[in-house]
């Protein structure tokens, strides 16, 4: 259940992330339980789960967490990779808030990786390769007693997420190279494959 009491309107210290964080996630995306835009008007894009134990982080927490998104899409949902064409775009950078878990309310069996990246495509992209930096934690997952309370929190999350990127010292991980690099180097460690 859902705690009764305010919560923080953004996470992390201001100084930036800690340990664990950042931590990287990569990997296509892939059909999800087709929840996300349909039911809850909260678009998703679904990674592999199997990126967080190849990156040597699967006991993470489940819960909601937060950071940047690089997508080898254009911003209309267009595939620019390298099976695309001309290779001179690199893709698009967003914020994102994330849950990983096995979202109490629907009874899920399985943990899942479902990305919302703050920024509205008029088309899906499955296929498209996300790299993920998981700056922090919002809060853990919760079973809620209505799809409407749980659409409330979801929305609060982006909220938390979106103040919470806006500091200087979560500004500057934008500039990591790592999330608009889909060629597969440097993704040894955090690959879902």
């Amino acid at each position: 259940m859902r705690p009764d009491r305010p919560r923080s309107p953004v996470a992390g210290p201001p100084t930036g992330p800690t340990a664990p964080f950042p931590i990287q996630l990569s990997g296509p995306i892939v059909k999800g339980f087709g929840r996300g835009s349909k039911e809850l008007g909260i678009p998703t894009a679904n990674i592999p789960l199997a990126g967080l134990s190849v990156g040597g982080h699967d006991k993470v927490e489940s819960g909601v967490y937060y950071g940047w998104a690089g997508i080898d899409v254009d911003e209309e949902g267009n595939r620019i990779g390298s099976d695309a064409g001309d290779g001179g775009e690199r893709g698009t950078l967003l914020a994102m808030v994330m849950s990983i878990g096995f979202n109490p309310y629907y009874n899920n069996t399985v943990r899942s990786v479902e990305v919302h990246v703050l920024h509205s495509f008029p088309r899906d992209f499955y296929g498209a390769r996300m790299n993920l930096l998981i700056l922090g934690f919002i809060r853990p997952e919760y079973d809620y007693v209505s799809k409407e309370s749980l659409i409330v929190d979801i929305r609060f999350d982006i909220e938390v997420a979106r103040r919470s990127l806006e500091r200087e010292a979560y500004q500057k991980f934008k500039l990591d190279e790592y999330l608009l690099r889909f060629d597969g180097e440097g993704h040894e460690s955090a690959v879902a494959s």
